[in-house]
Order: C-alpha cells, then structure tokens, then sequence
C-alpha cells in the first residue's frame, strides 16, 4: 500500500503559505527575493498567488531590489492585490534592510580609503531623491567617532555652517574631517560650489589643526573622491 504524503510537506501547503514553510524548514537563504517579498505580503490576489504577485512586482524593478525601495506606497498599490498595509510592509522591510545595512557598515570604524567611506555613506544617502550633505568625524586613527547631516536640499555655500562643523569637531575631539554628499541625478563631476565648500571648511579647520581628508560625491552606484582625484 502506498504511503500518503505527509500534510506537513511543504508542496501540500496552498501556494501563499509555502514561502513561510519554505523558509522554516530549509532556512532563509534557500528562498528567492520573490519568496522573500510574499512572506511580507502574506496572499496575493484572485488570479496570483503571493509568490506570482511578487515576481511581477520585482519584474517592474529589474528584479533590483534597491529599485523596489524607491518605491512609494502609492506606486505598489497599484499592482492588484496590494493595499496600503501590504505596501507599508514592503516599504518597512526594505527600509530596515538599508539601515542594517549602514550599520554594517559603520561597525568597522576604521576610515582607510576613500572606498570605506562610499562603504559607509552609500546605504545612506546613496538612494535619495534629494541631495543631502555630511560631515564624517574622525579621531587621529582614522576612525568614526561621529557622524552628521550638515544640510539637506541644494547645496550652496551659504548652507554650510562652519562654526557648527568646527564646535562638533572639539566636541567630539575629532582630528580628521570627511566631507560626503549625494548626487541624485547620477553625475559624479564636483560643481564649483563643491569646490568651494570642500575649500571653505579646509581653511577653517586648518586653524585649529585639523584636516579635512577627503570630500566624496556619492551615487547609488560610484563615487567621485576630491583627495583620489588630488583636489584637496
């Protein structure tokens, strides 16, 4: 007499509970960026499945899934099957995986290369859609001691506080300076206002010995460094 497959096989569970057995029972790294998404979403819609809704949802992206991140709320609602709560979902997950992502990042401190700083500030300003511009603190071995956002918006020289760059730096008894902003359109050449603003702060700083070592223009993808480039 021939055995009865047990219930508990995942190819006897419906297809939007497979994802999750999946996942349980052959571990995290066996599921596909598909999967991944419809244990989120939990179903799918009439005519798909979740695993089905999901692959057409990346398929939109180029199967990226910094892409997918870019979208809003209102863009995956219009895929059928996706409400507010079901994008909210995918917008949390993907926004969790970008700040574990800096946190990774920011676990290794040591500043060697202008690439440890792309490492650093790419999963945060990397992807926006507006330009944001921050100061990098460093102590004399070169590592992290503190980070912050100088200004958010477009970039002139009128923006960047100098006082409030050289207080944070005694504060923190940072040495060393990097200087890192985003260019959402893609180009990686500095304007004249970078230039000046990389000239601007490494004239104060020198006053109080302290280096500005580095001003990096960053893309999603590449970045363009001032001391690689010999413009410091």
């Amino acid at each position: 007499m021939q055995e009865k497959p047990s219930s508990f096989s995942i190819k006897n569970w419906s297809q939007d509970d497979q994802p999750r057995e999946k996942l349980l029972y052959k571990g995290k790294s066996a599921l596909s960026d598909a999967e991944l998404v419809a244990i989120l979403i939990g179903s799918g819609n009439r005519e798909e499945s979740a695993v089905d809704l999901c692959k057409r949802i990346l398929s939109s992206t180029n199967n990226n899934l910094s892409e997918l991140g870019k979208l809003s709320i209102k863009q995956l609602m219009e895929f059928k099957g996706i409400g507010e709560a079901k994008a909210i979902s995918i917008i949390a997950a993907l926004e969790l995986g970008r700040r574990r992502r800096g946190e990774e990042a920011l676990e290794k401190k040591k500043i060697a290369s202008s690439a440890s700083v792309f490492e650093l500030m790419q999963p945060i300003i990397g992807e926006l859609e507006h330009e944001e511009f921050w100061i990098i603190y460093l102590n004399n071995s070169n590592k992290v001691i503190h980070k912050n956002q100088l200004s958010k918006g477009g970039i002139t020289g009128t923006l960047v506080d100098v006082r409030l760059v050289l207080k944070n730096a005694l504060e923190v008894g940072a040495t060393g300076l990097v200087l890192a902003h985003n260019h959402p359109s893609g180009t990686l050449k500095p304007s004249e206002a970078d230039k000046q603003i990389t000239q601007k702060l490494k004239t104060a700083a020198q006053s109080l010995d302290i280096k500005v070592l580095d001003h990096l223009i960053i893309t999603e993808k590449a970045y363009f460094s001032f001391a690689d480039e010999t413009l410091l």
